[in-house]
């Protein structure tokens, strides 16, 4: 089963080609093969001819065009290894052709005739059989009547025969049983967590013998990364926006143009309810204030929802005269009403008084202040962007153009990790991630309004730092090395302790539980391998230890919980398994079958008709 299992992708793929009935008839464009050489090949007694490949390349490159919304060419199939499964379809229809002969099996003329009326294409506006059309689909592939129905009763022939070969093989339930009685048994366990804090003592400086050890065999971990050693001139609005003078002047009138949104007037948040009539409106009033119905019920009664009552947060100014006088006039009051409304009688719920704010210049003037200014220094360097292309294209270093200008020179050695500075600039990244050596550097913008420009100066392959550069980075990591192994120690101990006195593990400290946990389940905070390691353990009581990053676990198998055989998911599985087994065994006997067939009639192949072929695609 293992073994059909790892083919199933493949077989699926070849083998739904070798089933498909239905292959192009003909082409366009596609050139004539005539004489002794134009056989690709045959089965038994069924030749497959040059034109036959042909037209199936063509259906091939015209369906996978079709998909891709690209111009998909042989070359690109031949490269994917599509042509050879195109001439095993061809090899495996010829097959059943050759078997379906063998057995007589054929097909009347009058179920060909009603396959052909019930073809779509064939049939007009009214669902009736349209000759014209069915003629037209006949001239544009080159055949004849009489060579349409044949290719139909061969279709007709081959589906029987592969329908006979394919009935469902039913997968044995000593297969299926085991496999969901492994998925679905779940397990019940308990842990000890053990972290640095449990140790009985930090673990010590190491030694300088130790951190040499460490760092000659694990260079890995220190050596630094292939980089870019860039330089680049860059201005942003940042940099020169302190050096814009704007008068105070200037930031009044922004404040008064502005000022709208600095003065708020007294504003409510409320809901209103409209009701029909006054009537019906005084009798919800007085169910409210006798508490006999909440506001909430009295929306409901009318059919509403709360959000159809929302107003959100109103000035005088969104009211009408009435209903801003009674609303604005309860300061403290969570309703008012009826009151009448451009809709009618209305009864409001206050939920919120806004008072009136209003925000002085001086709390605001910073803000407007460096909004005027980066809008200042945007429109500069706007205007300064042609000189410093001029200046490059003269043929300036980046270097001449700082000095020259206000733009700022920089360097980085750039391997893709760095998000500060000028490397927090997607703009930056993609340029420094794909330049070359000897690229001329031009202007190029970047999302704030500034611009840059950079050079490669040289590529720094990986390269291992001395150990002093690194030595802070190899003692931390030689510390968590450290560490791990003492928390592992230490989990030994506790394991080889219960071994020993038969103390329970819940004397070393407060256990975590599970209680029912399958093999492909992950908990939180806790080694990839507590799952994986829990279900390797065989009786209930059992000890492991597993260990993580920074922390070591202390595992007892409290349960083992066979399939339920009632729960829902294991009868879904069960299904899944059963109709994926039979798959892969009915695949298995119609490839067998297919082998069968071949070995028992012959194979001829001829690769120079193939090449004949593929040369006459442009």
């Amino acid at each position: 089963m293992s073994k059909s299992a790892r083919k199933s992708l493949s077989k699926i793929f070849v083998w739904a080609i070798l089933g498909l009935l239905f292959v192009a008839l003909a082409g366009f464009g596609i050139g004539s093969f005539s004489g002794g050489a134009s056989r690709m090949g045959s089965v038994g007694d069924i030749e497959i001819s040059a034109e036959d490949y042909a037209r199936a390349l063509d259906q091939e490159l015209r369906a996978r065009s079709g998909e891709t919304g690209q111009n998909v060419t042989l070359s690109m199939l031949i490269a994917n290894g599509i042509d050879a499964q195109v001439r095993q379809g061809l090899f495996a229809r010829a097959a059943l052709d050759n078997e379906a002969a063998m057995m007589t099996l054929s097909i009347g003329d009058e179920e060909i005739a009603n396959q052909i009326l019930q073809i779509p294409a064939f049939q007009g506006a009214d669902g009736t059989f349209d000759r014209q059309a069915y003629e037209f689909f006949l001239s544009q592939r080159g055949l004849s009547a009489g060579e349409f129905e044949e290719e139909i009763r061969a279709d007709i022939a081959r589906t029987i025969l592969q329908s006979a070969i394919l009935g469902r093989v039913p997968a044995p339930a000593a297969l299926v049983d085991p496999l969901v009685a492994y998925q679905q048994e779940s397990r019940g366990f308990s842990y000890l967590p053990l972290t640095a804090a449990d140790l009985d003592a930090r673990v010590p400086a190491p030694t300088e013998e130790q951190i040499i050890t460490h760092y000659e065999a694990f260079p890995d971990r220190f050596t630094l990364p292939e980089a870019r050693e860039i330089t680049y001139i860059w201005i942003t609005p940042n940099i020169i926006m302190d050096d814009i003078p704007v008068s105070d002047s200037t930031l009044q009138s922004l404040y008064q143009e502005r000022i709208e949104e600095y003065r708020q007037p007294e504003r409510r948040l409320v809901e209103r309810l409209v009701y029909p009539t006054e009537a019906e409106a005084e009798a919800a009033w007085a169910r409210l204030n006798d508490n006999s119905a909440d506001f909430e019920t009295l929306v409901s009664e009318r059919g509403l929802l709360l959000g159809d009552t929302d107003m959100g947060d109103v000035t005088r100014d969104d009211l009408s005269a009435a209903e801003a006088e009674a609303v604005f006039a309860a300061s403290n009051a969570e309703f008012v009403g009826p009151v009448a409304s451009p809709f009618g009688p209305a009864i409001f719920r206050i939920n919120a008084v806004l008072d009136a704010t209003e925000i002085p210049f001086e709390e605001v003037q910073d803000d407007l202040r460096s909004e005027v200014t980066a809008d200042a220094a945007r429109r500069a360097i706007s205007d300064l962007r042609e000189g410093f292309d001029d200046l490059l294209a003269s043929g300036a270093t980046l270097e001449e153009v700082a000095d020259e200008t206000q733009m700022v020179l920089g360097t980085i050695r750039y391997d893709g990790s760095q998000e500060d500075g000028i490397a927090a600039y997607e703009a930056f990244r993609a340029v420094a991630d794909t330049i070359e050596d000897g690229d001329f550097p031009e202007i190029l913008d970047l999302s704030d309004g500034g611009v840059f420009a950079l050079r490669l100066d040289q590529i720094v392959l990986p390269t291992l730092p001395p150990l002093d550069d690194v030595r802070a980075d190899v003692i931390a990591d030689w510390t968590i090395y450290a560490t791990q192994d003492a928390l592992l120690a230490r989990a030994e101990e506790i394991r080889a302790d219960i071994a020993a006195s038969g103390r329970r593990l819940e004397r070393f400290g407060g256990l975590m539980r599970e209680t029912d946990v399958r093999r492909n389940d992950f908990i939180a905070d806790t080694p990839d391998a507590l799952v994986q390691t829990v279900f390797g353990l065989s009786r209930t009581g059992e000890i492991a230890v597993v260990g993580g990053e920074a922390q070591a676990l202390v595992v007892r198998l409290d349960a083992i919980n066979p399939a339920d055989r009632a729960d829902p998911d294991t009868d879904l599985l069960a299904n899944i398994l059963t109709q994926q087994i039979s798959q892969s065994l009915t695949a298995d006997l119609f490839e067998d079958f297919g082998r069968q067939m071949q070995s028992a009639v012959g194979l001829t192949f001829n690769q120079s008709v193939v090449n004949q072929v593929h040369a006459s695609f442009p």
